[in-house]
């Protein structure tokens, strides 16, 4: 262990997974898609006939959609955004006075009380416009104090905060600088003192927290007589004494976010802003996230729909040897993902919101594997079209426009996308904790097995559990619907993929059941195999979403339809909604077949032994004949509690 870590305070690795352990949600009360499909048992009743919303939550939607439409196409320039790096108060107010604010707190708290699958629309127009907006409307309700609040806040909380968030910026506090995706190491303290606790601590990267006026704050109350103590979230009034933003961020996208270090030094909070009770605070958290996590597959589902435009009439305009470009059989294969992964992005997105809405199932899997999927195929085809714009794909819009073409910001739109693969769980993040939610069945009967701390009695049950549940489950695996050429006959052309994902999630379940009996408890080292697994359900929820979609498109009464006439009167994409997810279908099944063959052919063993040599700095000499333009400074800055010694960069806005 280094002095670094000695002086940061190490955690070792079975503490750190215990905490991680204890904060997630063990029970799995509702069924669960995700969780089925990875089980080998799909599940296609619990995402079809498409769930639909219901006629009041469709008229308040598509009433606030118009407004916010209007608003957006007429009030914000988004180039003046990304030139002064910053969203102009007038605009936050306007959407303020609007309700964008209060999107998901409930009418009689002020709110709007859109749904969830409205509210994922509604970030899809702001995120067209320029990210950064939907960046500070889903940080203040997807993961700021509204959500935390309506989920496990007391009446009085509800009724005292949630009328404020209706109107005020939020911000949601929890990493720190030496503190990510490890929360077992989390530095802030909240000491109890009389009626008040007494919060001290540094956190970074706090996206909206140079304006917010209320925050949601993780910190570590230590255990004492009569406190349990333990990680705990608070709602913090930023106006309160020894609060300092010492810094607004930049960063390589999402320009106008007002992202902070925020510094708490002897900062008194109420006992009443304790939110749920002690040590609660990362369950509090992690159960936000689950469908929080759905406001970043709203921002990439606009950024492909917008992507499919400009690819479209761009490759119809470019002329090259003599054709249109998209006529060109390398440009041709761009513009179809481009088209068929938007389309995919969409389905996912509007599926996990109305299954959201619904209530009936548990969503934990699938709004994870919509923010993971989207992010990394968002970034693809931002990847793509700039590729395909060529030279002016590299250029910014103010400089196209400055020379007479139109400004298309497509390279602003690649910078704007790569933080989603970041934002709240980056992929290597999400990757192992949805892998560890789908084996979560399997724990649950042999986890004991391969616990190093079980006794002998505790692995001797664990081993009979275990041998009564799989001789139920694995002669399941064996044959099923999708070997029937009847089955899901109702989806017409698009059947053949339905029976394909039926085979595919039993196939995937049996490679589960070999990586557990072949690797035991080393499998969560595994994570390259951990990470083709969630990547092939991912795969597999997506052509899911897509075929149960496009068969409600192309029905006489499609699911999102304002008048509910459907495609009769020429309002719905009819049929093209077929022609497109069979393209998207065939192109994921493509993926799927070479994530089953990484999944035992790769070279994940080797490349540990090298990194290490790596590491251990057998390869220095590979770095010679450079040099370092990085500016000098340690890797990580000091957040050592105590007063601040930098001006204050807060600000409030009117």
């Amino acid at each position: 262990m280094s002095q670094t870590q000695r002086s940061r305070g190490h955690v070792d690795e079975r503490t750190a997974r215990k905490v991680a352990e204890e904060a997630r949600e063990a029970e799995w009360r509702l069924p669960s898609f995700g969780k089925q499909l990875f089980l080998g048992d799909f599940r296609l009743d619990l995402v079809h006939p498409h769930p639909r919303p219901d006629t009041e939550a469709r008229r308040k939607g598509e009433d606030f959609l118009a407004a916010l439409t209007e608003f957006c196409a007429t009030k914000i320039d988004p180039a003046a955004i990304e030139r002064e790096s910053r969203i102009p108060d007038d605009v936050v107010a306007g959407l303020r006075d609007l309700g964008a604010l209060g999107m998901k707190i409930p009418e009689k708290h002020g709110g709007l009380g859109l749904s969830q699958l409205y509210y994922g629309r509604a970030l899809m127009i702001v995120g067209s416009v320029n990210p950064a907006l939907a960046a500070l409307l889903s940080a203040h309700q997807s993961i700021g104090v509204p959500q935390p609040v309506k989920l496990f806040g007391t009446r009085e909380q509800k009724d005292e905060w949630l009328p404020r968030c209706a109107r005020q910026v939020s911000a949601f506090l929890l990493t720190e600088p030496d503190v990510g995706s490890d929360p077992a190491r989390l530095r802030a303290t909240a000491a109890p003192d009389g009626d008040d606790y007494v919060l001290n601590g540094v956190k970074l990267w706090t996206t909206n927290g140079v304006i917010a006026d209320l925050v949601v704050v993780m910190a570590r109350v230590p255990k004492s007589e009569g406190h349990r103590g333990g990680i705990s979230a608070f709602i913090v009034d930023m106006a309160a004494p020894g609060i300092t933003v010492e810094n607004r961020n930049a960063f390589m996208g999402l320009r106008g976010i007002e992202n902070g270090v925020t510094r708490f030094h002897d900062v008194r909070v109420p006992k009443a802003n304790l939110i749920g009770s002690e040590g609660a605070g990362l369950k509090i958290a992690l159960t936000t996230l689950n469908t929080g996590r759905l406001s970043l597959p709203a921002i990439c589902a606009a950024s492909g729909k917008w992507a499919a435009k400009i690819a479209r009439e761009w490759s119809r305009e470019r002329v090259q040897w003599g054709r249109p470009v998209g006529e060109h059989e390398a440009v041709s294969r761009k513009i179809a993902f481009i088209a068929a992964t938007a389309y995919a992005m969409e389905a996912m997105l509007d599926l996990s919101g109305q299954l959201a809405d619904d209530e009936r199932n548990d969503i934990r899997i699938e709004a994870a594997l919509a923010k993971l999927w989207t992010s990394e195929m968002a970034c693809r085809a931002a990847d793509e079209l700039i590729q395909l714009r060529g030279g002016r794909g590299y250029e910014t819009a103010e400089s196209l426009a400055a020379r007479g073409e139109r400004g298309v910001p497509a390279e602003q739109l690649l910078r704007d996308l790569r933080i989603n693969r970041i934002f709240e769980g980056s992929t290597e993040i999400m990757h192992l904790l949805i892998a560890r939610e789908a084996v979560d069945a399997h724990l649950s009967v042999a986890g004991d097995i391969i616990d190093p701390d079980a006794s002998t009695g505790q692995k001797a049950r664990a081993a009979a559990k275990a041998g009564g549940f799989y001789a139920r489950w694995l002669p399941t695996l064996v044959t099923g619907a999708g070997h029937r050429p009847s089955s899901y006959g109702e989806f017409g052309p698009l059947a053949r993929h339905l029976r394909y994902v039926e085979r595919a999630s039993r196939k995937l379940a049996r490679s589960i059941f070999y990586a557990a009996g072949r690797w035991q408890g080393g499998l969560e080292h595994r994570q390259g195999f951990l990470a083709r697994m969630v990547d092939i359900g991912a795969e597999l929820y997506a052509m899911s979403a897509v075929c149960v979609r496009a068969q409600a498109d192309s029905s006489a009464e499609g699911p999102f339809l304002s008048d509910g006439t459907g495609i009769s009167d020429g309002t719905g994409p009819g049929m093209s909604a077929v022609r497109l997810a069979d393209a998207f279908c065939r192109q994921s099944r493509v993926r799927v077949e070479e994530l089953f063959d990484g999944l035992w052919r790769n070279t994940d063993a080797t490349d540990v032994k090298l990194a290490r040599a790596v590491l251990a700095g057998d390869f220095a000499w590979v770095e010679e004949g450079v040099l370092d333009p990085s500016i000098p400074g340690p890797w990580i800055a000091p957040s050592d509690p105590g007063p601040s010694q930098k001006d204050d960069v807060h600000r409030t806005i009117p």
